[in-house]
């Protein structure tokens, strides 16, 4: 059985400074893999510190901004069994620390044991380049706290595709806590989410110990300092429903430990586009065997069935080989209770890559996963 550990070595850090503009410290691991752009919610940038001793706690995005419009999720871990956290804020890594603004809201805080781990969402971050060109350009994001805390750290990522509106893109969220030895079970609880929604899912404990991810979950990253273990854990949802997730820590026979998770849903922005029969690999100048279908969905992942207006489908990335393929077919059609049919498209060049990309007027768009052109 796989357990995920920490850097338990010599590469425990245990420093003074939260802010960073150079290369990312070596205790938070990077994410098994990231998803394409345009499929969705997709993991953008990610980083992370541990072991901080400091009354401001935060980390930069080294060494390249996430996108503007993404939402950002915050979770601070820290010796303390309250919530002292006078407010998180986001600077620039200049001389002058120069403010961005984005406002980032409490939506789980949890602690036991005398530890703490409270999340924070910003959605639709906005003000700071992108991307950015020097390292005073990089993106921070701190919790200030109004004295100094102990074991504290931050793991910090950013998510494409999000809805902009807070009150609206978080969802359904719950945290727990709870002690045991040995092998053991921990986890939030469990939440409903919408198809499409990205679930956040986050583990800490006071024990340098391993530990299996939730069913059906990616790795995000993970962290250990002297004290303190962590993991993030993600998962986009393809249909709506409920999620459990669940670690398994591999603690000590004795003493007990204690552990403490955290689960939230963001939504997708609403009402937005989904391809319900993504266009496939066909020769040249074939039409698609299946056609190609969208939906319009609200933001738990149901269809919008009083959408009957016209949606239009275009080439997004153009995978030509010898020269840029063009799209041939009806390329408007007016959705039907919220669903749009393509039916006779196809692209006269050859090549791989590419993607469609469809919009509607009052609805977000989206693309295609890839796809061919040529044999099957």
């Amino acid at each position: 059985m796989h357990k995920r550990t920490g850097f338990l070595a010599a590469a425990l850090l245990i420093a003074a400074c939260s802010e960073s503009a150079g290369p990312q410290r070596d205790d938070i691991r990077a994410p098994a893999f990231a998803g394409a752009a345009g499929a969705g919610i997709v993991l953008d940038k990610y980083t992370g510190v541990q072991g901080e001793t400091a009354s401001e706690v935060g980390q930069g995005f080294n060494p390249t901004n996430p996108h503007l419009g993404d939402a950002i999720i915050a979770t601070f871990f820290w010796r303390g069994s309250t919530n002292i956290i006078t407010k998180v804020v986001d600077h620039l890594a200049d001389a002058a620390a120069t403010p961005v603004g984005n406002t980032y809201t409490l939506v789980e805080y949890v602690t036991a044991g005398g530890y703490s781990m409270a999340t924070y969402v910003a959605t639709n971050v906005q003000n700071f380049p992108d991307p950015n060109t020097s390292p005073e350009g990089v993106l921070n994001v701190d919790a200030i706290f109004p004295e100094p805390v102990h074991d504290a750290g931050v793991l910090l990522s950013a998510w494409t595709g999000v809805g902009s509106v807070t009150a609206q893109a978080v969802a359904q969220h719950r945290s727990a806590w709870g002690t045991g030895s040995g092998i053991t079970a921990a986890g939030p609880g469990s939440i409903e989410i919408g198809a499409g929604a990205l679930a956040y899912a986050v583990t800490m404990a006071p024990a340098l110990a391993g530990r299996d991810p939730p069913a059906g979950f990616t790795f995000l990253s993970s962290g250990a300092d002297t004290v303190l273990t962590t993991e993030g854990n993600y998962a986009v949802q393809t249909a709506s429903g409920s999620v459990d997730p669940q670690w398994t820590w591999y603690f000590a026979d004795t003493p007990p430990s204690t552990w403490l998770a955290t689960v939230l849903a963001l939504n997708p922005p609403s009402p937005h586009l989904a391809f319900t029969v993504q266009p496939s690999t066909t020769p040249p100048l074939v039409p698609f065997l299946r056609g190609v279908q969208v939906a319009v969905l609200d933001a738990l992942g149901n269809e919008v069935t009083t959408f009957n207006g016209p949606v239009t489908i275009a080439i997004g990335r153009n995978g030509g080989m010898v020269m840029p393929g063009a799209l041939y077919g009806t390329k408007t059609v007016n959705a039907v209770n919220g669903v749009a049919t393509f039916s006779d498209l196809s692209i006269d060049q050859p090549g791989n890559g590419y993607t469609l990309v469809v919009s509607a007027a009052g609805v977000v768009g989206v693309e295609s996963t890839t796809f061919n052109i040529g044999a099957f």
